[in-house]
């Protein structure tokens, strides 16, 4: 492929096509036209009564929609009063967020700090520093949640009696009490 060829896009696949390096040894790739035509979802899978402060919170998967594996990358969107996820910590697993557009509240154990547009914060696994990312602003706000996929990590929270641990096998969560008794 020339260089004309890159700059011009004369050899890039169609929206949704896979595409092959000229060298057969290097990897597949797929193109995604938007991240904002990636499905949207809008449930979580926090079991009643901690689901409400997801309200409000669209995500899409942009990641799966490329092909990762190792990692996940959500764009995910926030509308005035919604929060990522109720305050968390990650076991096995590093997380960092970038916001692509709008202000944002990160709160963490040392407090709350506004994030603005460009900002990224990141969350080494294994650190005891819940956080969570509000909206408090009067518009929408838009960040990049991305983080690592291995298995058996497991979610601690620390302001509500529940915790999670991902199932490799069947790639679910569990959600528990602290003691360990099963949340519906």
């Amino acid at each position: 492929m020339s260089a004309q060829d890159r700059l011009t896009g004369a050899s890039v696949p169609a929206v949704g096509e896979e595409g092959v390096a000229a060298d057969a040894s290097a990897m597949a790739f797929t193109v995604v036209a938007m991240a904002t035509e990636v499905a949207r979802r809008t449930t979580t899978v926090y079991p009643p009564p901690y689901d409400g402060v997801c309200e409000g919170r669209t995500k899409q998967a942009v990641g799966n929609a490329v092909g990762m594996s190792q990692f996940g990358v959500n764009r995910t969107t926030l509308a005035p009063g919604a929060w990522t996820a109720q305050r968390h910590w990650h076991t096995i697993n590093d997380e960092m967020v970038i916001v692509v557009s709008g202000e944002v509240v990160l709160v963490t154990e040392c407090g709350e700090r506004v994030l603005h547009t460009g900002e990224a914060v990141g969350f080494p696994a294994g650190k005891a520093n819940g956080h969570c990312i509000k909206n408090v602003s009067e518009a929408e706000a838009v960040i990049l949640e991305i983080g690592a996929r291995e298995p058996g990590d497991g979610a601690r929270y620390p302001d509500i009696d529940m915790q999670a641990d991902h199932d490799a096998e069947t790639g679910k969560w569990s959600f528990t009490t602290k003691g360990g008794a099963p949340l519906a």
